[in-house]
């Protein structure tokens, strides 16, 4: 050592080498023969590097202990690679796979056993037969998830209209270095959409080319764009980049678009498609069910079916929109209905639809809406487990059960609840021949602290087993103050919106029988006559002739002869009411117009979206709520995200995004957390181009 230089190492000092969780590799020597494995200075293993066997079994027992792969592999100077073999051959072929051309010469007797049982040992270098399993792995996954994604989107077959687009149609075909814009947060969707709900494939094999008015309806939901019509406040060219379509076009081309997709008559199969894939991958919760209707008004001139609006408690012409959603908000399906719909129908249709792709049957939660014995009867003998509120509620019968039986108490958004249960027996007959259904269906009697008000509802386990907590909290999570889903929906995207309206005739041309309704009206009015009769017949004194018989013309006689007209004619009228048929084709009368339907392709294909948008944001709220302990904050902070301006680049290998970071500290740290989990995704365009999202500073300065 050269005096005075601080730097050098004294001869003879030891070389340790850091691998993490307090383990330390100490070798003894330069040359690295000799090296003590250490955990917090205390000694584990001694091992003489010289020996290849205790050398892959110190390798084996170090990372079997938890160090960190890549410091063990710098100490002891081999590849990372040689460590990952290792352990698969330790894994696949034990201790004795390690062996290669191993003889330390005193081992006489172990190296004639190994002769004797060579045939049993795998024979060949194990690095290449490993090697070699790992590529059939690969193979049987990739054909596996293969098969899996043809199993959930090929409903297109051989009509992949994916093959059709080309090049320089494809999403982000198009180069450009770091381009400036107001939509970059948009991009957030784009990446979990195709990585979580293959949504993209889905589009390019049903509708090929026509995917582009896709891109703009995720736009439009995402930014709260009402119509097509208002696109032409966008900026064009900031949002196309985001899109992956180069540059939003003008409004008439945007409707070549729209019909374009709509002329294939898709939007159904592509959403049984997008709620199969959904299903099967976990990624909306099978559990409990909610179902409801919501009104889609039509304001225009021609004559169509009335739905209800519950707000203004009147019949208003529309459609009804039956949503079924999962227990956290997220939309399972829907069904676009004339008139008011059929919600009974469509709650036992939806389950009955998906039942193959479930693993039991999910409970059904519905309003009053759905209470009739005829209804429950047909759920029982199904095995249909539901949760409902109870209708007609005797509130005094209620408040008189004393307090002390109300047993079972919890807490619910923030209000405290008890719960009493107990039974309510139905009895229902379809008609006089089928014999009468009788069942039992659990009564659960809610008192609410809060308000201190007191309400029941219904339920029907059906082959699960569900508690008394469990059943009240269903049926709590879904109306009032604990709605979920559809109220807030509402401020964030037109769902009353329907691009490119047509009407048809309808299937549905029959209306009430109006002679029903005249015959209904002569009867009252005939009832009415009847009751001035009879009252005025009290006050009539019999007349009597002088033996004491009563007079045949008398004023009375004449009266009782009037009333038995009276009562004869009602009942001959009440007769022909009854033969008339309830309702008849207006199609087939000359002074009544016929019904039109609002054709749906149009709303399905932008609902679509909607559905897929309001999905997404649900699933990236909750990947913030691991980052984000402020709930009150959550949704606030997600569209602050999305609404986030930023950078944009396109190369041949990745499109990657660079958003504004936010400015408070907090928030920050948890935009960073979820555009690092969205690039860890690896999601990809058809072209094989990565996206990326990252938060920063501008990269144009």
């Amino acid at each position: 050592m050269i005096p005075g230089d601080l730097f050098s190492e004294p001869e003879g000092r030891k070389q340790k080498y850091s691998l993490g969780d307090g383990f330390v590799l100490e070798f003894s020597d330069q040359e690295k023969k000799h090296c003590h494995l250490l955990h917090y200075d205390q000694p584990i293993k001694i091992v003489d590097l010289s020996d290849k066997l205790a050398k892959k079994l110190l390798i084996i027992e170090a990372v079997q202990l938890g160090v960190i792969q890549s410091r063990l592999a710098e100490a002891l100077g081999i590849s990372r690679q040689t460590i990952h073999n290792y352990l698969e051959i330790h894994k696949r072929f034990g201790t004795e796979g390690l062996v290669h051309n191993y003889n330390p010469g005193e081992s006489n007797d172990r190296e004639k056993q190994r002769k004797l049982h060579a045939s049993e040992r795998a024979q060949g270098n194990k690095a290449e037969q490993v090697a070699a399993i790992r590529a059939e792995q690969r193979a049987a996954e990739k054909a596996q998830q293969e098969s899996l994604q043809a199993s959930l989107n090929f409903s297109f077959g051989e009509n992949d209209r994916s093959r059709q687009v080309p090049a320089e149609q494809q999403p982000f075909s198009q180069n450009h270095d770091w381009e400036a814009t107001r939509y970059a947060g948009i991009f957030l969707y784009w990446i979990s959409l195709i990585t979580h709900w293959n949504w993209l494939h889905l589009i390019l094999g049903h509708f090929g080319k026509a995917w582009r008015i896709f891109a703009v309806f995720l736009l439009m939901s995402g930014r709260n764009i009402r119509s097509i019509e208002q696109i032409k406040h966008v900026r064009k060219r900031e949002a196309g980049r985001v899109l992956g379509l180069g540059r939003v076009p003008s409004k008439t081309i945007l409707w070549e678009w729209f019909y374009e997709a709509a002329r294939s008559g898709l939007a159904r199969t592509l959403l049984n498609d997008y709620f199969r894939h959904q299903i099967r991958c976990g990624l909306i919760c099978s559990w409990i069910w909610f179902t409801d209707g919501h009104l889609l008004p039509y304001t225009g001139k021609e004559k169509v079916h009335y739905s209800y609006n519950t707000q203004r408690r009147m019949p208003v012409p529309g459609r009804t929109s039956q949503v079924t959603c999962d227990a956290s908000g997220r939309i399972v399906d829907f069904v676009i209905e004339e008139g008011k719909g059929e919600m009974k129908q469509q709650i036992l249709e939806v389950v009955e639809q998906w039942l193959p792709e479930l693993p039991a049957r999910p409970i059904a939660v519905f309003d009053r809406e759905g209470y009739d014995s005829g209804y429950f009867s047909k759920l029982v003998k199904a095995g249909q487990p539901f949760v409902t509120w109870d209708k007609n509620v005797d509130t005094k019968r209620l408040g008189a059960i004393p307090d002390e039986r109300f047993t079972i108490r919890f807490e619910f958004n923030g209000k405290r609840y008890s719960v009493l249960e107990a039974e309510k027996t139905f009895r229902y007959a379809e008609n006089e021949e089928q014999p009468e259904h009788i069942f039992t269906l659990r009564h659960l009697i809610i008192w609410n602290h809060s308000s201190h008000r007191r309400t029941a509802g219904l339920a029907h386990d059906g082959s699960i087993v569900l508690s008394t907590e469990e059943a009240t909290r269903a049926i709590l999570s879904r109306w009032g103050a604990s709605e979920n889903t559809f109220k807030h929906i509402r401020d964030r995207h037109p769902l009353h919106y329907h691009p490119g309206f047509k009407l048809v005739d309808s299937a549905r041309q029959e209306i009430g029988n109006p002679e029903i309704k005249d015959k209904s009206n002569l009867l009252a009015r005939l009832g009415k006559k009847l009751d001035r009769l009879l009252r005025k017949l009290l006050k009539t004194p019999e007349s009597k002739k002088k033996d004491g018989s009563p007079r045949r013309n008398s004023r009375r006689q004449r009266m009782e002869d009037e009333i038995q007209q009276q009562q004869a004619l009602i009942e001959q009228i009440r007769k022909e009411k009854q033969a008339l048929p309830e309702k008849i084709d207006v199609s087939k009368l000359t002074d009544y117009r016929s019904f039109k339907q609002i054709d749906n392709e149009g709303k399905y294909l932008f609902d679509a979206v909607t559905t897929a948008v309001w999905n997404v944001r649900k699933q990236m709220t909750d990947w913030l709520r691991e980052c984000y302990e402020c709930e009150n904050d959550l949704v606030d902070l997600f569209y602050a995200i999305t609404d986030c301006h930023g950078w944009i680049r396109c190369t041949d290998a990745e499109v990657r995004v660079r958003l504004e970071p936010l400015q408070q500290a907090k928030r920050r740290a948890a935009q960073e957390y979820l555009c690092r989990k969205l690039s860890s995704f690896g999601a990809q365009t058809p072209m094989g181009k990565r996206l990326l999202v990252e938060v920063g500073e501008s990269p144009m300065k």
